[in-house]
């Protein structure tokens, strides 16, 4: 468990709600649809099951379980893209329960679900063993958790050990690509489950360019911008060029184009 008490995980957790809130995310998520397909299909979703997305953002995981005829209800902490998912799913004309709720708090009864999903949501939660104990609370005995969560090497993993060494995170807090590895889930979820099958996937982010890939971040994902916000000019500037090598270290496009694979765990686990 975290060295933080409830009132110090509560402050940082207000602080992260903050910096998803800021920019638009959802330009983001856009970008990254497939893997919300490939998980439904990974938990073999069933028409008429009952669904919980966790930290649905834009509501990418929802839309695609409700695509699948799931009976489906969304939750984020971030109230503006709880109501983007919404418009998303009117415009599909998708019947999801979109709702502003957290991850650490999940306000329905236990056993509420057959089948619980994350995708690059739960694992961002401060208070991991609290979100873990809700996913599992939430799901019924022989239903199934699905997560997707960025590896500690992955190029995003990498993202955020680079913005570290600008902005240190709070001490003794658990980095969130702990969910990335097969020992954190193992640990986090304990003798609840009775199976995890766990996948290595992995996803390619595509720009025309190194610099278009850092922009759209300083201007749309809100915890960069958030931490280019408080940083001086000089510590930028510094701040870019570490990230433009980053990008330019896992570029696998052999030309002026950046491919950049974000390796990540799926995760499909069956709770007892």
């Amino acid at each position: 468990m975290s060295e933080y008490n409830i009132e110090e995980l509560t402050a940082i957790k207000g602080r992260q709600q903050q910096a998803w809130a800021t920019g638009d995310f959802s330009r983001l998520a856009v970008k990254i649809i497939l893997v919300s397909e490939q998980l439904c299909e990974a938990v073999d979703l069933h028409p008429g099951q009952k669904v919980l997305d966790v930290a649905t953002g834009s509501g990418n995981t929802a839309l695609a379980a409700a695509r699948r005829e799931a009976d489906v209800t969304g939750v984020d902490y971030v109230e503006a893209l709880v109501e983007q998912g919404r418009l998303r799913a009117n415009t599909e004309r998708l019947k999801i329960t979109f709702q502003v709720g957290d991850a650490e708090d999940l306000r329905f009864p236990d056993a509420s679900f057959d089948v619980v999903l994350s995708t690059f949501g739960a694992m961002f939660a401060p208070y991991q063993e609290k979100t873990a104990q809700e996913l599992l609370r939430v799901c019924r005995p022989g239903g199934k958790i699905g997560m997707t969560n960025w590896t500690p090497d992955s190029v995003i993993g990498e993202m955020f050990k680079v913005i570290s060494r600008y902005v240190p995170p709070p001490p003794n807090l658990k980095p969130p690509t702990l969910w990335g590895t097969e020992v954190g889930l193992r640990e986090l979820f304990g003798n609840k489950i009775s199976s995890l099958q766990i996948t290595k996937r992995t996803f390619m982010f595509r720009f025309r360019s190194a610099e278009q890939w850092l922009d759209f971040h300083r201007t749309y994902f809100g915890p960069i911008m958030k931490v280019y916000e408080i940083l001086d000019k000089d510590k930028q500037q510094r701040l870019s060029q570490d990230l433009l090598t980053l990008a330019g270290r896992y570029n696998r496009s052999g030309d002026t184009t950046v491919i950049l694979p974000g390796d990540y765990l799926e995760v499909v686990a069956v709770k007892r």
